[in-house]
């Protein structure tokens, strides 16, 4: 065991740990423990905690930051999947959008690629519980940023609870955008209940409201129904989404439009 790394404490090693298996996606506990020079035990210790804390999940033998129908990755580990889809989808959401609109975004990671793109658009007003957004826009002059407030959760980066329903609940948009992790037959779906609450508030404040969802999300179960998929005005997919998925829309009549994702 070098000096180095037995010196780490328990808090610096937690912080590695949950930076390496963000970069890996899924480790062993064996391989932690080489790579920390501390014992298993020690390492699930550290796992137990993390878990506790909501950072990553469990599995035999290893622990993972890959989202299950349970367990909704961090936003750290979600800004770095399927980005040229959810910038495609994020592009064709745009034309959508009109200079003097009112916008409501949620504070899933399509929707960060879409706030991007909004000072292309100005004068907008842009209301979401979204920490990065807020940052993101924050310097836009020709934005009226409204932040919607709530207990932060660090692992959304992003405001929750019974304060941002309410808040959501006294507004009303001409255009609401927001994602899921799972669309499963006839519904969207979400694992935390608090996620759900505050999308369904959102939902119901917009004048029209869009789904946006990349193909990777597409016929996975996750705990919490959402929303049937006929709530929303418009679907927004990508182009490597299944033709079997795209029949299956058209059979229930639900509109969509495909992004066309760009060559990488």
């Amino acid at each position: 065991m070098s000096q180095d790394k037995s010196r780490r404490g328990p808090l610096q090693r937690r912080r590695e740990i949950s930076d390496h298996v963000l970069t890996e996606g899924s480790v062993s506990a064996s391989d932690l423990a080489e790579r920390f020079g501390v014992s298993v035990m020690t390492i699930y210790r550290d796992i137990d905690e993390l878990e506790r804390e909501g950072v990553l999940r469990k599995f035999r033998g290893g622990v993972t930051v890959q989202p299950s129908g349970v367990f909704e990755s961090n936003v750290a580990f979600r800004k770095k999947t399927m980005r040229l889809e959810k910038e495609a989808i994020a592009a064709r959401a745009a034309t959508l959008i009109e200079p003097g609109m009112s916008v409501l975004l949620d504070d899933s990671t399509t929707a960060l690629e879409l706030a991007r793109l909004l000072p292309r658009i100005e004068p907008l007003t842009v209301v979401t519980n979204f920490l990065e957004v807020l940052n993101l826009l924050a310097d836009e002059r020709g934005l009226h940023l409204m932040a919607l407030g709530g207990d932060y959760d660090p692992l959304h980066d992003s405001f929750l609870g019974v304060p941002c329903v309410e808040a959501v609940e006294a507004l009303r948009v001409d255009l609401c955008f927001v994602s899921t992790s799972s669309v499963y037959g006839d519904y969207a779906f979400h694992q935390e209940q608090r996620i759900v609450a505050v999308k369904r508030a959102m939902l119901k404040a917009a004048g029209r409201s869009v789904l946006m969802i990349d193909h990777s999300k597409l016929d996975r179960t996750a705990l919490h129904r959402l929303t049937p998929l006929t709530t929303f005005d418009l679907i927004l997919i990508d182009d490597r989404t299944p033709p079997e998925v795209l029949r299956s829309l058209d059979e229930r009549g639900v509109p969509y439009e495909i992004a066309e994702t760009a060559a990488a």
